[in-house]
Formats: structure tokens, sequence, C-alpha cells
């Protein structure tokens, strides 16, 4: 065991005084913290703050079937921005046993904002109560919805389509005052996008409070994963979200090897890492086209677009599809870079660095550009780390945090692998957002490089047994474009999936998006929202 895991046990041990049993895992430098009373969880959760870990996510699970018959709720901290821990690629998880017939636990959204929508999402889904939660409205779940049927319980049958009953219109917030308007926006909007409703309060432009409203397209993927295989469960997690396969892929992969103990080959991990910041940059260079749509630079918008649509025809070129499904399975890849192909990548990067250098000269000489895009949404350092903010929006605000780094997977974790420089900005503005992707894509330019220099020979996969040991549990963190996607597997008695939970980086950010939302006008909102860029379709799951 590594030393400064025993140094935070040690000091997670002294702080909790007793209340506590603790064992080692999922992962090797990993700890779990069994409370013996529900109701010490928010004394809990302050001496783990104070600790220096900050919550990464929420997990609630069904056991009523087991020997213990109870329901759980699994807090998992990591450690905080700043941290003096040695080794930082530590997960604690801090675990409450509830009643199954009055499953309720006191709230921790008032101190850790950041648990939020965890909280909710728990509530919606498994019907546990969160006594004192501060916005007690339901979040996945929406008007209509039979009350009293939560769809996470096991007992729950996913085949039934329940009877919607009359609901009232959503509690939405509203501001009073001389001059206030009420603007609604959406669900349905006019571009090709999914569907989100954002209820703004303005005087004049002056946007004063913003009310978003998601899960519209709420699939009930991780409901649909359970009693598959890992090797079934895999195809529906790889397509959460179409521009995040490779991340979410990897993540569940990652999870199930844990599991099994499966090492996977380095020049799988290699090839894994590859199409990893193929992912990041086509999408970061697309991003840019994004926001300077919302900017109305009509240049931008073509020249990110082009980017992209070179870097989707390599992936198709690699994979036979545009967005790099099929490349990463279960114990490694499932196709090789033959010297053609390497060729090809190193076309596209070399246009892909012309035409990004070329893009942002001309924003940073475009006077109109730049004011849009300074002071426009900014999101405080400090809010950013009290929401558990992450990725790109995280970093631009000045949060020095990347999961490449802190929690590294796959050649990240090698010895004699890639290491990421990580960028920071500071302004937490829109444009701080734009600088810090071109950074980023930069920097996965060179990263790409370094891993077609350096790519190790062997073997691609390795066997991943088709039955998982049972009651297994696995927990990994993947960097995705959008920022860490955590990804958190429980085997069942048999060795198929008993619960699947992701907490994707655009669930993390989008209580963010409000924030920024005030420091705009309303016609600025698209840009705010652009320089975001978060997936609804990861969100709702």
């Amino acid at each position: 065991m590594a030393d400064s895991t025993l140094t935070l046990e040690s000091e997670i041990r002294l702080r909790l005084a007793g209340r506590a049993g603790f064992e080692h895992g999922p992962g090797p430098h990993d700890l779990t913290v069994r409370l013996a009373h529900a109701t010490d969880v928010p004394a809990a959760v302050a001496e783990l703050g104070a600790a220096g870990l900050t919550l990464a996510m929420l997990v609630a699970t069904d056991e009523e079937a087991t020997a213990e018959r109870d329901l759980k709720v699994r807090y998992i901290f990591e450690p905080g921005v700043g941290t003096t821990l040695p080794r930082p690629d530590t997960f604690v998880t801090l675990v409450a046993a509830l009643d199954p017939a009055h499953p309720q636990l006191p709230s921790i959204a008032a101190n850790v904002p950041a648990a939020n929508w965890h909280e909710r999402e728990a509530q919606d889904l498994f019907g546990i109560v969160f006594t004192d939660h501060p916005e007690p409205n339901s979040l996945v779940l929406h008007d209509g919805w039979p009350r009293g049927l939560y769809p996470l319980r096991k007992r729950f049958d996913a085949r039934q389509r329940p009877v919607v009953e009359p609901a009232e219109e959503f509690p939405h917030l509203r501001v009073e005052g001389e001059g206030v308007l009420e603007v609604p926006v959406g669900p349905i909007h006019a571009g090709i996008i999914e569907p989100g409703h954002f209820r703004f309060s303005t005087v004049g432009e002056r946007i004063l409070h913003l009310d978003p409203r998601l899960f519209y397209t709420h699939r009930g993927l991780e409901k649909r994963v359970e009693g598959l295989t890992a090797g079934d469960a895999f195809y529906v997690v790889e397509r959460i979200c179409g521009v995040c396969s490779v991340a979410h892929g990897l993540g569940f992969c990652e999870a199930t090897e844990q599991i099994a103990g499966v090492e996977v080959p380095s020049r799988a991990r290699a090839i894994r890492t590859l199409a990893l910041e193929l992912e990041r940059l086509y999408n970061h260079v697309g991003d840019l086209g994004n926001i300077a749509a919302g900017a109305s630079y009509h240049y931008g918008t073509s020249a990110g677009a082009r980017m992209k649509e070179a870097l989707q025809q390599l992936n198709e070129r690699l994979t036979g599809n545009r967005f790099l499904r099929g490349l990463v399975t279960p114990g490694g890849v499932r196709l090789d870079l033959t010297s053609e192909l390497v060729q090809s990548i190193e076309g596209v990067l070399a246009a892909t660095a012309e035409g990004l250098e070329n893009l942002m000269n001309r924003i940073e000489n475009a006077p109109s550009v730049l004011d849009r895009l300074d002071t426009t949404g900014i999101l405080a350092r400090q809010d950013a780390i009290n929401l558990g903010v992450t990725g790109v929006a995280a970093r631009a605000s000045g949060v020095d945090r990347d999961a490449r780094r802190d929690h590294p997977h796959a050649a990240y974790a090698d010895a004699a692998g890639p290491r990421v420089a990580v960028v920071t900005e500071t302004d937490g503005d829109v444009h701080a957002r734009l600088t810090l992707r071109v950074a980023e894509a930069r920097e996965s330019l060179r990263l790409i490089r370094a891993l077609l220099s350096g790519l190790p020979s062997g073997a691609l996969c390795a066997a991943v047994p088709g039955v998982l040991p049972p009651w297994g549990i696995g927990l990994r963190a993947i960097e995705s474009p959008r920022g860490a996607a955590v990804h958190w597997l429980r085997a069942d008695g048999a060795g198929r999936i008993d619960r699947y939970h992701l907490r994707s980086a655009s669930y993390a950010n989008w209580p963010a998006v409000p924030l920024a939302a005030q420091t705009a006008i309303i016609p600025d909102f698209p840009l705010v929202n652009k320089s975001f860029e978060l997936c609804y379709s990861c969100t709702d799951r």
C-alpha cells in the first residue's frame, strides 16, 4: 500500500474517531469508509473536506435482495485543488446504509453545492429523501411521472409504460420587480440540438437569473445495462454520448478490467490514448467554430467546421465511423494502426495545426469579436470549485485539475507514457475558455505525434472473462473532451452488471452555466452556452 494512502487513511481514522469501518479499494490506492449511522454523513463529509477531499460523485444502490437488505448511498471523494497528498490518484468512498422502507438521510447540498444534483437524482430514481435539501424539486423525472415509482429500484420493471398523472406546472423561481421580464426558451430549439428549457429573468437585456431544466431525453441507460454481461453493456455505454464515445467506452472498460484484474497490453493502451486525443481534438476545434458562431463571426464558424470535418473523416478511415466507435473494447482495442493510417493521421494533424493557428490569429486581431468574448460569461474560481466543475470550464477559471494527470488512465498511467502539460487561465470568461481550448488542441497535437513516434509493439487485446468476479467494484475517471467523467461499476452475484453509474463532465458543469449567464446580456447567452459546449445526452443518460 502506498505511503500516501496510509497517510490519508490515518488522517481520516483520526478525524472520524471510530465512527466508521475502513477497507481498501476498489482501486489499489482507494479507501472505503463505512459509516455506522447514516445521520453521521454531514459530519463525516465535513471531516473529509477538512482533509482536502472534494466530492466527485454520488452513487445510490438498491441492495434489498442482498443479505444486508438495504439501500446504500456512496459519496465518492477525490483529492481537491491544491492537495498536498504525494499521490493524488485516490478515491475515498463514504458509505451510508438506509432502511429501504424509509430511506432518509441528511442533505449535504447546502454546504457542498456539488451534491445538489446528485441528491435530487437519487431522490427521483431511488426514492431517497435528503432532509433539508435547499432545492428538493424533481431533477430527472418530469411532470406526470407517477408518485412513488422509482425506476432504479430493482423491483421496477423497465418494460412497463407508466400512466402519466395530472401535474402542476414545474415550480420555476420567479423574479419580481419593476421592469422584470420572463423569457422562456425551449425545450425545442431552432437548431438541430437536443432539448433543454431555459427560463430567463431579465431587466432590459441584462440577465438577472437563469433557471434551466434538462433531462427531456432521459433514456434509462443505467437501468438498461442491469443484468447484461460487461461485453454487452459496453455497447450501450459507448453510445451514451456521440462525441464522447471513446472516453465513455474507455471508462467502462477500465472499470471492468479493474474488477477482472486484467492487464491491458501496452500497445493497446497507447492506441486508446491516441483515440482519446483525437476525440478531444475534433471536439475542441468544432467548439471553437461554435463559439465563433455565438459571436456571429462567420469565418470562424466555417474554419472550425472545416477542421472538425477533416478530423471526423480521418476517424472514419480509422474505424469505419465518424465517432471512433468500435476501436476500444474490454481488454484492449479491436483495430491496429498501419503505416498508411499513420501517414493519414500525420497529414490531417499538419493541416489542423495550420488551420488552428490561422483561426486564432484572426480572432485575436478582430476587435469586434474580442469585444463579445471579453468579460462575458464569467465563472469565478471559487464558484467552479464549490460546484465541482471540471475540464475546460474549470481550468479556464484557474482550477488546476486534469484526470489525465490526477487519475492517470490508458497510457498516461505508464511510467514511460506521455505526460500532459496542464494549461489554466484565470479570467473565467468566454475568451478564457476559447483560449484554453486552443492551448489544449495544441497539446493534443503534440501528444498524438509523440504517441505515433513511440508506439510499442505487442498484442492488441487481453482476454476478459465473460463473467466478472461476483460483487466486484470498479471505479475509474477519464478526461473526456469536456472534463473528467467518473465511472462506477459493480457486478452482481452472477458476474453480470448489477449497477453502473456515470457522472459525466457535462453533468458536473451544467449547474455553472446559470452563474456565468448572470454576467451576460441575453443576446450573449448562446455565446456563453457554446463556450461551455455541454452535452445534453450524457447528462440525461
